[in-house]
């Protein structure tokens, strides 16, 4: 009988551990500073790795920065009830993956001349759900006018916002 609880205990644990590396978030950008800018963002675990995917339609052609940003809202008309960059590190903004960036650096999205354009990145340095300091739920996701130049502070010279998501746990 001992045996048997043990063994429905650590099934237990088993089933949670596998629950926690299957955790999601996910949210809709909607258009901000009377763009037509339209889309998803999704964040998926794999293991201790968190792949965001970003899909837009209804932006005009070109590269657009995408950021993390402080708040998990969207409310305004120009977005800018999210706040700063999401910055836990309060380290310099800069270009994903090449020293100094911040946890709210992403990159530029391509978008095609058909107003289409994805993005992805996958990296270890941030969590989905949990609450802490590198967990991405709870902020907001903006796309913005212009390109990241990685190099200008605190913002990459991005530009207005125009497209805006709120970053929630999803099923």
């Amino acid at each position: 009988m001992k045996t048997m609880l043990l063994l429905s205990v650590f099934a237990l644990a088993g089933v949670a551990h596998a629950e926690a590396h299957k955790a999601k978030a996910a949210g809709t950008i909607e258009a901000k500073s009377g763009s037509k800018l339209a889309g998803t963002v999704s964040f998926t675990i794999d293991k201790s790795k968190v792949t965001v995917k970003i899909d837009v339609s209804g932006a005009s052609p070109g590269d657009h920065a995408v950021h993390l940003h402080e708040k998990g809202d969207c409310s305004d008309l120009e977005g800018k009830n999210a706040g700063g960059h999401w910055n836990p590190t309060t380290t310099m903004h800069g270009k994903w993956g090449a020293k100094p960036f911040h946890l709210g650096d992403i990159g530029n999205l391509v978008v095609g001349a058909d107003g289409k354009g994805t993005l992805s990145l996958t990296t270890d340095q941030w969590t989905v759900g949990g609450g802490g300091n590198n967990d991405v739920v709870g902020h907001a996701l903006i796309v913005h006018a212009s390109i990241d130049d990685f190099k200008t502070q605190p913002t990459g010279n991005a530009g207005g916002r125009i497209g805006c998501a709120v970053i929630a746990s999803s099923p």
